[in-house]
């Protein structure tokens, strides 16, 4: 009978190798670093949760436009103003259902929806911000904004100040004055809570 050849060398090797790759590595696996978020400063205003940094102002001087949804009904309740490098910002937050639209333009007076009254809004230029898709309390079901109105701007240089007009078929109306020209302006609509962002070049 042929003696059988030893298995010690080839196990030996085997296990050489496992412990060889077990000594280059930790146990551990190495996540990809989270790209971090600033939150933005308050400068005045009702209290809120923090807002997601978004870049400058990359939009024009032109009228801006947006569709609420079919399903939108909503009552501003907060007003904030912030101070950023570069451009200011203006925070609607809104309570209810949907999602809110929006129509934000210059112009040249602040005409009150409804009355037809000329509000005063100090400042060099004038924009006009129409939330639609809202509501009054009353069929909503959410408190309003119950902060200063108008809402001076603080630290923010370029504006003077955001003021809520009023509420009309659908619509709320506000302004929001500017100390200078006409500058570019970016709106968006944020979620969880909802909110409409104005940004302003200065």
């Amino acid at each position: 009978m042929k003696p059988q050849k030893s298995l010690a060398p080839a196990a030996a090797a085997v296990l050489a190798g496992v412990l060889l790759l077990t000594g280059c590595s930790n146990g551990t696996e190495t996540a990809a670093p989270n790209s971090a978020t600033v939150p933005v400063p308050v400068v005045s205003g009702s209290p809120s949760t923090s807002t997601p940094t978004v870049p400058a102002p990359t939009g024009g001087t032109e009228p801006e436009r947006a569709d609420a949804s079919p399903d939108a009904l909503l009552t501003v309740t907060g007003l904030r103003i912030g101070a950023h490098p570069g451009f200011d910002r203006v925070v609607y937050e809104l309570g209810g259902t949907g999602a809110p639209g929006w129509a934000v333009q210059y112009v040249d007076h602040a005409v009150q929806d409804g009355s037809g009254d000329v509000l005063d809004v100090p400042g060099s230029s004038l924009l006009e911000v129409r939330i639609t898709g809202t509501g009054y309390p009353f069929d909503t079901g959410v408190a309003p904004y119950g902060g200063p109105n108008p809402l001076p701007g603080g630290e923010a240089t370029g504006l003077t100040q955001a003021r809520i007009s009023t509420v009309f078929e659908g619509t709320t109306q506000s302004f929001v004055g500017l100390d200078g020209e006409r500058h570019p302006f970016t709106v968006s609509r944020l979620d969880d809570p909802t909110r409409l962002v104005v940004d302003i070049a200065r």
